[in-house]
């Protein structure tokens, strides 16, 4: 694969944005980059490290676009909630729609009023 000027700023950017323990694997020279950079998107609290990690298999190419794509799909919903600068992923319920559709009925002067 040929890195270009914009990938090789997007890998260094991942790197200064990645903890600690996972910088020694994140170089130019590591054959496993993207296969190493995958398991950072799906592990990693950062949304701009996600954010970065998706743009650099962007410019990738098709081939790493769809891969990530195709694993992001098997991921439960979630809900993103943050809070003065913390972000947190809690797993959004199955039904939450279909549930909150059924307990919005409300009763005005005697009659059922659709919300």
């Amino acid at each position: 694969m040929q890195f270009t000027k914009p990938m090789i700023d997007l890998v260094y950017a991942i790197r200064r944005a990645s903890p600690s323990d996972l910088k020694p694997s994140i170089k130019l020279t590591n054959p496993d980059l993207f296969d190493e950079l995958k398991v950072l998107y799906y592990n990693a609290a950062s949304t701009v490290t996600k954010a970065l990690i998706k743009e650099l298999f962007h410019l990738a190419g098709p081939n790493w676009e769809s891969l990530l794509r195709a694993q992001e799909s098997d991921l439960p919903p979630q809900n993103v909630k943050v809070y003065r600068g913390l972000t947190m992923f809690e797993d959004r319920p199955e039904n939450s729609e279909k549930k909150s559709a059924n307990l919005k009925k409300r009763v005005y002067r005697g009659q059922v009023v659709h919300a």
